[in-house]
């Protein structure tokens, strides 16, 4: 494989980055949000190949749920070795490995997807399609190297907020294929991907470059499960990204099983929720660079929970309108929250390198440090938060097997949102937030954070 590798990148320089580094990190973004766009559809295929999946099929609604939370489990699962593998191969060889590896899933979906093959081929072709959730992780750990601080929160943002909207469009093509040829050719959403798959491959090695500096993570993965902040990012992001995903692959079974919608009914207002999710993700990273993000994501947890107790509300009165407007409103506020809690995670080693520098330690070591922990965590709260997805679609499995309604999963989920607005504000906006020894953390809302 040829590589395209920078040997020096230094994007705090500011001569640097008007110069050079401004050009090069714009142009490895667009490609790399491209290449995640495509991964994100693929990753939540079955989302939409399952409001294909008649009566003929013979699966029933739990079955569904078990089938689309199976590339969520698995996706999450393959997160932390995806952001492993942009310091192993270089940022751009991953994305160009891990575009090509979309091929593989879409081919066998094409191939298995008709009545009569039994639930164990779907499920494991299913789980293959979990290599489309893993490209997130490398894809952030990898654009992380390539801006400065201060445009870190917008820079992630877009390029999470590009590849979230892969979950739109797949949604729209399923529309699009149910609505002009019907339920009976699911196939053909699998070869409208296969040549896209192919595009994102030529992008990424003709436009997009390695840098030379990034170092293994598997040292920087180890010492950043010693923060507290890890956890904490993890589990907030379980309550932003995990909702956004877990809605996204739920939405349109929901629609069916609550409501009685038809496939086609399903399939036109499922991507809206996704799609505004997804566009206004770039809004919370810009929101948080300018407010803070752990201020942003508290706001964020407040909305989500107003929400869910819409749907709650829409749910026990059989109400679609009142269900849509809680449901979209919760793709909305889980987006914004997704832009402000990664922007939190590089603001938070920045800061404590800020603070190592004040007591002596070199520039140039304490911000590589600095984007190396934070690379890692990105990758680890990445792959926790996907998990989210999974709970979320287990939670709607057993509330409609059980009781019929969704009611006990949003309970469950508002519950949790609770638990994550009290974590948020105990942690990085409760007084000065001191630690154990009495000194002042050097990671909060006043810092930036």
């Amino acid at each position: 494989m040829s590589s395209r590798t920078i040997e020096h990148w230094d994007p705090e320089d500011e001569n640097f980055w008007n110069t050079k580094g401004k050009r090069v990190a714009n142009r490895n973004l667009w490609f790399s949000i491209f290449a995640e766009h495509i991964g994100f559809s693929v990753w939540t295929l079955w989302s939409v190949l399952v409001l294909f999946m008649g009566p003929e099929y013979g699966l029933s609604a739990a079955d569904k749920f078990l089938l689309v939370s199976t590339p969520s489990l698995v996706g999450a699962v393959l997160r932390i070795p995806y952001t492993l593998a942009v310091a192993k191969f270089g940022g751009r060889n991953w994305t160009l490995i891990s575009a090509a590896l979309l091929l593989v899933p879409t081919v066998l979906a094409a191939i298995v997807l008709r009545p009569g093959t039994p639930m164990w081929v779907f499920l494991l072709v299913a789980a293959i399609g979990g290599v489309g959730g893993g490209n997130f992780a490398s894809s952030m750990t990898n654009i992380n190297s390539f801006f400065p601080e201060r445009l870190k929160g917008a820079a992630l943002g877009l390029n999470a907020g590009g590849g979230n909207l892969g979950v739109a469009a797949i949604q729209l093509v399923g529309l699009l294929v149910i609505s002009t040829a019907g339920s009976s050719a699911p196939q053909l959403i699998c070869y409208i991907y296969l040549p896209l798959i192919v595009l994102a491959m030529t992008g990424a090695a003709l436009f997009m470059d390695n840098i030379a500096h990034v170092q293994r993570e598997g040292n920087a993965m180890r010492e950043v499960l010693r923060d507290k902040h890890s956890y904490v990012m993890s589990i907030l992001y379980i309550g932003t990204f995990g909702s956004f995903i877990g809605y996204s692959f739920a939405f349109g079974l929901v629609l069916q099983n609550q409501f009685d919608r038809t496939p086609l009914q399903a399939a036109q207002v499922t991507f809206i929720g996704a799609l505004l999710g997804s566009v206004i993700r770039p809004v919370g990273g810009r929101l948080a660079d300018k407010l803070g993000g752990s201020k942003v994501t508290l706001s964020t947890f407040l909305a989500m929970a107003f929400s869910t107790v819409l749907c709650i509300a829409a749910s026990n009165a059989d109400s679609l309108p009142l269900f849509m407007t809680g449901f979209v409103l919760l793709f909305v506020f889980s987006g914004i929250g997704n832009g402000s809690t990664y922007k939190t995670i590089p603001a938070i080693f920045h800061t404590k390198a800020l603070t190592a520098i004040e007591k002596g330690e070199r520039e140039d070591l304490a911000f590589s440090r600095s984007r190396r922990l934070s690379g890692a965590l990105i990758g680890i709260a990445g792959a926790v938060g996907a998990l989210g997805g999974l709970f979320i679609n287990l939670a709607f499995r057993a509330s409609f097997t059980s009781t019929g309604s969704g009611v006990p999963a949003f309970v469950s989920f508002l519950v949790f949102y609770a638990i994550c607005f009290v974590l948020t504000w105990a942690v990085y906006l409760r007084g000065s937030a001191r630690s154990t020894s009495g000194e002042r953390e050097p990671a909060f809302a006043g810092a930036g954070v």
